[in-house]
Order: structure tokens, then sequence, then C-alpha cells
């Protein structure tokens, strides 16, 4: 592929670059002296590709990893061939019908083509990245309710069902006109046979002019660029609006706070259906000549990733590391082996709140301190950002965003954001005001729901502001259980068992997980005189969740359930019970493979740690169980208690 750059485009300007180190609330002050309209000009995702492709030409823009073996050739792309393959996608697109209200459905694995279906599905129309592990009925209703034309899908199943899904799709979504079949990375060409009507081979037709948008579109900040569902695997979707100024505006603004520069280079493991991959991790490099690593179709849920990731770091001379915190969790396991990752000079993870245990083990083990960020589908995928060269706490994520604004206000009777503002360092809800900040949701009834009634974004998170301007996070107002990234409603979980006769109160919490960082688990309490097995319970329970992440892994049966002073359900003590469940399971499985019959004493210490005490002096065994448990994403005291005591 070519890519001319043709006259009949808007003006080119510069890559995003980084002014200066960011490195206080005062630098980011300093980046807002400059109006944003004059810092940036460039109004589309498009855009960032034409200048990209003008000022880095032949550079690679895009590795893929065929397989995880770091001896193994990728397969690269220059920035002027993703710029021509992003035309020819969004040409093709046209020719099929799509204009800007139109919406184009994706369902790929990590593949060099995602990022054809995204950015030339933005400059046809408008992207519908769908998560495969959904469910076809939950697929089905998003894509009939973005009115999607088009999707893009992987052209076999691997280990999400990508193809069944999609030939489902074609037939239960009456809107769909086509499929583009996108062949598995090495199928040779016809291998695939006959396609079905309505089914064209991505590749075949992708004969389309390189150099321009045939359309002639002009593509404005306040076009909508994207449909992001949000709500995790389970629950009912909402589809998130997101214009190309607010995509644009997050990759500048990463650019900037992060001090991105074209001789960097990141694995980026995010799903691609996810805001975090596509926009902080994609876009924000590609916008700054960052070579761009996609790590196998199975990105970071492939293990052999995983296992190989220090290798792979230092084959690719990584600068930076991005990864959610049960990913680190799992990185934390893995022996450097000699691997040199002295590039590495920035290691930044968002999506839940990082433990404290794991910050100082991922620093001890590997020399990398952990700078954290919030990000958020509503917020086109970042919020705040620790930059790199700032050392801060676990739970501090940073500065906002320069020309963004943010607030914390008490929480009112029901839990919603009060209009009365906290002072610094007293916690409330955090409300943003952003150039980012989504369009709404396609359902005016979710998106009045969203915001305050003076156009504040709500987040639900909980939080503060220390004495840097910095924000820390303290919570979640709502318990959401996060899964491997999959955010799990709880009340999916216990509406499910709820509807068992026997049951009187069902609560769903996250039990810790050395590699998923939670799992889901449900304790309930039985009406009086009502019998019922914890294994039968637990069956209905899952039999009622549609989801497979987010069926529970255990069920507890409570004598009563513990409640707050005004009688709701009190989930820190139940995340602590669950917690000391699922240690007392890993000593009793330690102890076993030990021959030992007598197993430690498993409590709760104070109202978030786990203790074990090992009688009779037993250092050996108190060795090993600390070995055994210090994976967990919790904190684990293991106690040594003298003999005869």
């Amino acid at each position: 592929m070519t890519a001319a750059i043709g006259s009949t485009h808007p003006p080119l300007s510069a890559p995003f670059s980084p002014a200066f180190p960011i490195r206080s609330l005062q630098d980011v002050e300093r980046l807002e002296a400059v109006p944003l309209a004059q810092a940036l000009p460039v109004q589309s995702t498009y855009e960032i590709f034409r200048n990209s492709a003008h000022a880095f030409g032949d550079k690679t823009a895009l590795s893929f990893l065929p397989t995880a073996d770091p001896a193994d050739e990728p397969v690269r792309w220059s920035y002027a061939q993703l710029l021509a393959g992003i035309h020819q996608t969004a040409n093709l697109l046209h020719s099929l019908g799509v204009g800007p209200q139109d919406a184009v459905a994706v369902l790929l694995p990590g593949c060099l083509e995602y990022h054809l279906a995204l950015w030339g599905g933005e400059a046809a129309g408008i992207v519908q990245p769908l998560n495969p592990l959904l469910t076809p009925e939950k697929l089905a209703s998003m894509l009939a309710l973005a009115g999607a034309k088009v999707l893009i899908a992987y052209g076999e199943d691997g280990d999400s069902g990508f193809w069944t899904k999609a030939m489902g799709l074609r037939n239960a979504v009456p809107g769909l006109h086509t499929v583009l079949r996108v062949a598995p990375h090495g199928e040779a060409p016809g291998a695939a046979g006959p396609l079905p009507d309505g089914v064209i081979d991505f590749a075949r037709r992708m004969a389309q002019p390189d150099d321009r948008l045939v359309s002639g579109r002009r593509i404005a900040a306040s076009d909508i660029a994207a449909y992001f569902h949000t709500g995790g695997t389970t629950g009912a979707p909402k589809l998130a609006r997101h214009s190309h100024g607010a995509q644009v505006f997050t990759a500048w603004a990463c650019v900037q706070m992060q001090g991105m520069r074209p001789e960097d280079a990141g694995i980026n493991g995010y799903p691609l259906f996810h805001v975090a991959g596509v926009l902080p991790g994609a876009l924000a490099a590609l916008s700054a000549g960052v070579e761009t690593i996609i790590p196998t179709t199975g990105l970071f849920r492939n293990r052999q990733v995983l296992a190989n990731y220090w290798r792979l770091a230092e084959r690719y001379r990584c600068t930076y590391l991005s990864a959610v915190p049960t990913v680190l969790a799992a990185l934390a396991n893995v022996p450097l082996d000699g691997a040199d990752i002295s590039t590495l000079r920035y290691c930044r993870t968002g999506a839940a709140i990082l433990a404290p245990e794991l910050a100082a083990r991922f620093e001890r083990l590997f020399g990398l301190h952990v700078h954290e960020s919030l990000g958020m589908t509503e917020m086109a995928g970042i919020s705040t950002i620790t930059p790199p060269g700032v050392s801060a706490p676990a739970g501090c994520v940073g500065w906002r965003l320069p020309h963004a604004r943010l607030r914390i206000v008490a929480l009112d009777a029901h839990g919603n954001a009060s209009d009365r503002e906290m002072p610094p360092g007293q916690p409330g809800m955090v409300l943003f005001h952003s150039p980012n900040l989504f369009s709404g949701f396609l359902d005016p009834a979710d998106t009045a729901k969203a915001f305050t009634p003076d156009g504040w974004l709500a987040t639900g998170d909980l939080g503060f502001i220390d004495d840097q301007g910095r924000l820390h996070l303290s919570g979640r107002s709502k318990d959401l259980i996060i899964r491997s990234g999959h955010n799990i409603d709880p009340k999916v979980i216990e509406d499910a068992l709820g509807a068992h006769p026997a049951v009187q109160l069902a609560a769903a919490v996250g039990a810790p997980d050395a590699y998923a960082g939670e799992l889901p688990v449900v304790f309930a309490t039985l009406l009086p005189g009502a019998q019922a097995s914890e294994a039968e319970l637990l069956d209905f329970a899952c039999a009622g969740v549609d989801e497979a992440v987010a069926r529970p892994r255990r069920l507890t049966v409570l004598e009563t359930m513990p409640v707050t002073n005004v009688g709701k359900i009190y989930k820190p003590a139940l995340r602590l019970q669950a917690a000391c469940q699922t240690v007392q399971a890993l000593v009793d499985g330690a102890c076993a493979d030990l021959d030992l019959a007598a197993r430690p004493a498993v409590q709760a210490e104070g109202e978030s740690a786990v203790r074990v005490l090992v009688e009779g002096g037993d250092a050996a065994l108190a060795d090993r169980l600390r070995q055994v448990l210090d994976p967990l994403p919790i904190k684990v005291q293991v106690v040594l208690s003298p003999p005869g005591t």
C-alpha cells in the first residue's frame, strides 16, 4: 500500500508532541496558558492519521505478533501503510452505503485489521466495537440499538466464537445488510470457500483508492466517531457516543501528560473493544509516532504473552508498560530470567484501584514504579494521569487533564452527588467537566442519570484531592466486581439467586484471586423454615446468569446478613469473609500437598486484611504459605507462633 496526500483534504498540521515534562499541577496550568483551539487544531481522528503519515512515513506504526515467541518475526505496518489501509477501508464502507450517521460494528480479536476497522470506520461513519464475550442476544440488542448496517468480523471462532456469533447476528439484526469477513492470519487466499449471500471477503474488496476519502467528507469535531458499550459484560448495555473532538483531545492530552515521543514503543494488550485499548492505548501512541505492538490475537488473555512478556519488552525495546492491575499481578509472577528491560521508563495502570502490596511488589521485583491513572468510557478513556517521573502512593491517580475541571462533592442521602463542595483531603464523589466528555448515551434517559443538574459528569467514584492537586480514589459507589478487566454487576447475580424460593437475601462480592484480581462469589440467607443446600443454590444462581465470567464461583449460606445501622447490606464485611475463605482454601491445599493433618487458623485482621496463624514454630510451613499467598491482591499476614504457646 502507498499513501499520497491529496489536495482536497484539510490542511496538515504537526503530529502531537509534548510541550514540556509534567511534574506538577502548575505544569498542567502552564499548558492551559495556550488556548485549546490554538494548541489543538485537529478536528478528527482521520486528521491524526494524515498528520502522522506525513510526518513519519515509513516508520513502523503497528507490529503484530502472530505468536508470543520473541524469536518469531512480526508483521509490521508503517504509518504510510496504515493511512492507505484506512482510506481503503473507509472507501469500501462508503461503497456499501455507510454514511456519517451509520454504525459499523466490529467483532475482531487483536489484529492489524482492527485498526483499519476502527479508524476507517470513523472516517466513513460511526464505529461500534463489540465485546466478543457477550452473549449473542446482548450483541444483537446492541447492534439493533445502534442501527448497524455493516459488521466487520473475524473469519473463525477462536475461543470467543467470533464467526458463529457473526453469522447469528446476520440473521438476528434486520438492518445488518453486510458482513465483511476478515481472514485469520496465515489463511491462504480462497481457503474459506464460497461465502454466503451478504458476506464479503474483506481483503478482496480492499481494492479501493488509497490516497483520499472518495466521499469527500469533511469531519467536524462534533461529529460522532464511535459507540462504546458500558456496563461491562453483564447488565443492560448502554451505548456511549464519542465525538471526534473528544477522542482527539484524549490522544493529545495523553501525549502531553505522559511525554510520548516517536522513539517510544509499547505493547498494547488491552482489548480493542474497550476505550483503554483504543484511545489512550492506541490513538495516543499513533498520534505521536510511537510503535505499538499487538501481542497475538489473544492479547493479554494469551497466557504465553504474559509468560514471555519481559523477553518481548526486551526484543522490541519497549519504553513503557501499560496494563490493568490484574495483569500486573500476573506479570509479578513471571521472573525476568535475564531479560534486559532497562529501556522501560514508565509503567502505568488503571481500571481498578492498585493494591499497595502489588505496587510495592512490582517495584521490588522489577524496579518499576507503577503510575496510576483514571479512565472511563464517559470521558473517552482518560480522566487523570500520574506522569512519568512523579512518585505517588497507591490509590493516587494523578492530576486532571489540561483544560479539564475536577470537583469533589458530598454524597446526598441516596448516595448520589450533592452540590456541596468538599475541601482538599475530604472524600466525596468525583465529578468532571472536560473537552473529552462523551456526547451522552444513545438513550436520553441514561444520559440524564450520568450528569448532575448543572452538567457535571457524576462518575460514581469516591475520592479526595490532596494538597498537590492530585486525585486519590478510595472506592466505588457501585460495588462492581472486576474480573480480569470485565466489570460484573453484582445485581445480576443477586437477582438470579434471589429468584430461588428458599432465598431471603443475596449479596454478591468479589473474592481475591491471584490471576483474575477478583472472582464473583455470593452470600445468601434463607427464609425461616426453608431448606436448600449450598450446591443447589449455586447451580441455581449460575443457571440464571448469562455470561460465564459473571457466574459465581462459590456460595455461602449465612445465618444473618451483615447490615449497616440503617439496614443496608454491609458488603465490606462480606468481601473480608470471602477473602478469608479464599485464603483458607489455599492454606488447606498447601497443607494437603505437605501431608499435614493440622490446618493453620485463618481470621480477619482489622477491616481489610487476613491473618494466618501457624502454631508450633513451623518456620518451613510459614515460608511455604507466604509463597502461596503472596500473589493474592490483598494483604495477608502469616504469623509464626512459637512452640508451646
